[in-house]
């Protein structure tokens, strides 16, 4: 069995298939948040352009951890710095520009919306993004496997000898569950009325689970192609803790606001119904 072509042609034109699943992800992001926005009765048409800022901070960041991460290789090769369809883009680096960048022209165009609220807002549909960006992106790429194996589910990637783990599968399945818990979460907190917050910091506590799990188990090896792992371990247990905390507290302080506010209320008279 062949790897999936990671070039093809349309006549002249040379696409890469990494950067044309990246291009259908940042676009399923868009309609979904517009959806999500426009459901709970927020404007959407100023997400349009904010989307294409933020998918250029998002791909900046992202390369910039990247090169940094690897540097030495980099330096070895400075022209490889710019080949963004070779793969080589971090995920925190990405996430940490492109997010910055979202929630800062978000709150000016919606500075009456909680920063909370937004996080909330836009957790689901980072991880949807990111299941799908898994299926359209390092699975289509140079070298996009994890550790070689012999087992039967074992995939064929470009640039890599052997068999090799499926990860971007294995990240994809992970986010979709992590996804439907969120969902849930979401589902409970809006008929419970709050807290509000609890939302994105479900989401952020088991994505950095899941990212350390993946990078320790699938892809961690110490060599020169995955020369960050440490950093994203320890990157995954903090987001894991700081997510997870933060969602125990949200969730212990609202009830006991519930609790204090029902043993303020006046008593009911006898009788009432």
């Amino acid at each position: 069995m062949k790897p999936i072509p990671v070039v093809f042609h349309l006549g002249p034109l040379q696409l890469h298939t990494y950067g044309l699943g990246l291009a259908i992800t940042f676009w399923f992001a868009y309609r979904y948040l517009d959806r999500r926005l426009r459901a709970h009765g927020y404007p959407s048409e100023w997400l349009g352009p904010v989307t294409v800022r933020v998918i250029v901070a998002a791909i900046v960041g992202a390369r910039v951890v990247h090169v940094l991460a690897h540097l030495s290789v980099y330096l070895a090769h400075p022209v490889q710095i710019l080949e963004v369809w070779q793969g080589g883009l971090s995920s925190f680096g990405g996430l940490a520009l492109g997010l910055t960048t979202g929630f800062y022209l978000a709150h000016k165009r919606l500075p009456q919306v909680r920063l909370a609220v937004l996080a909330d807002l836009v957790a689901p549909v980072l991880l949807a993004s990111w299941a799908v960006g898994r299926l359209l992106g390092p699975q289509l790429m140079v070298r996009g496997g994890g550790h070689p194996t012999h087992q039967w589910f074992g995939l064929y990637y470009a640039g890599e000898v052997g068999k090799r783990l499926p990860v971007p599968l294995f990240q994809a399945a992970i986010t979709f569950v992590v996804l439907l818990v969120v969902w849930r979460v979401e589902r409970a907190a809006a008929a419970a009325g709050g807290p509000v917050g609890i939302v994105a910091s479900v989401a952020l506590g088991l994505w950095g689970a899941g990212r350390f799990t993946e990078e320790h188990l699938w892809l961690a090896t110490g060599g020169p192609g995955h020369g960050g792992a440490l950093a994203v371990e320890i990157a995954g247990i903090a987001l894991a803790a700081v997510g997870l905390g933060t969602a125990a507290w949200l969730f212990v302080r609202h009830r006991r606001t519930r609790r204090e506010v029902a043993a303020a209320a006046p008593p009911e008279p006898v009788g009432a119904r």
